[in-house]
């Protein structure tokens, strides 16, 4: 799976298969899509600089449990800690706070039957473009970032912090 092909879908989405305003279902959709762009991205990244790229010499059972190891909740929180975050450069900074953004977005999207009425919300496709425009610009600035920082960032967001 590669993430841009989820910004792909989620545009579509949001652009309707027919004339005028898309379908409520389809502005949803689009919303969770692109919270699964970040997803997929982060774990792509988790497995890669973990286990190893493709074109390495890694497991592909190894490469698939560290990709399978992330966790939603976990994720969010890691990424909502602004004094943690702060270690990491501006770019892994900016993809976390989207990555938050767009996961409580997709619970908005995916689970609340008045999100239309929620002001939080507002599905509209003007609104939900920008999201999937900053979705996608977050992604390709992160995987520009150097592997270093990328590293302890899949780090970061996996593992257990035990303090000593």
């Amino acid at each position: 799976m590669q993430p841009l092909d989820f910004i792909t879908t989620a545009r579509r989405l949001a652009m309707g298969s027919r004339r005028g305003r898309p379908l409520e279902t389809d502005l949803r959709r689009a919303v969770s899509t692109a919270y699964y762009a970040l997803f997929h991205c982060l774990a792509n990244c988790c497995a890669d600089t973990i286990v190893g790229g493709a074109g390495s010499n890694r497991s592909r059972q190894a490469w698939n449990q560290a990709y399978r190891a992330l966790e939603h909740g976990l994720a969010r929180r890691r990424c909502g800690n602004r004094s943690a975050m702060a270690r990491f450069p501006g770019d892994l900074q900016d993809f976390a706070e989207i990555f938050v953004l767009m996961q409580g977005m997709r619970h908005l999207a995916d689970y609340d039957p008045d999100a239309n009425d929620n002001p939080s919300l507002l599905l509209s496709r003007s609104y939900i473009l920008q999201l999937i425009d900053n979705a996608e610009d977050v992604i390709r600035r992160f995987n520009q970032a150097p592997i270093a920082d990328r590293r302890a960032f899949a780090v970061y967001v996996l593992l257990t912090v035990r303090n000593s």
